[in-house]
């Protein structure tokens, strides 16, 4: 019989750690599986150069939140994304309005130039 006691199975140890972080029981999946879950996760590799400064407060952030700062970086990213296209849609449904403001005020002007003449 081991020395070493087992621990639980518990949600709580999954959860806190005693169970999985042993690095001794690590090892990397095969390149099939990864593209596997790439693919099932719509993700796909990509190379950027950012200043280190940026890649160490992305880290401590993500390290804040007990989190990895590439899945923080993707977050981030995604969010600016989802606000860039709301901002965008709102500047062209104001460009729309102004464009039927100026038709309907030149059609105003036209109707009374006309009942004028």
């Amino acid at each position: 019989m081991s020395d070493t006691a087992k621990i639980e199975g518990t949600v709580e140890a999954w959860e806190s750690g005693i169970l999985g972080r042993d690095a001794a029981h690590v090892k990397r999946a095969p390149k099939e599986i990864e593209q596997q879950v790439d693919d099932a996760l719509g993700l796909q590799a990509i190379s950027i150069r950012l200043n280190k400064e940026l890649i160490e407060d992305f880290k401590f952030i993500a390290k804040f939140h007990k989190m990895g700062y590439q899945p923080l970086m993707r977050d981030a990213l995604k969010r600016f994304a989802e606000a860039e296209y709301k901002r965008i849609a709102v500047q062209l449904a104001n460009e729309k309005a102004a464009e039927a403001q100026e038709i309907e005020s030149s059609k105003s002007a036209e109707e009374q130039h006309k009942k004028a003449a």
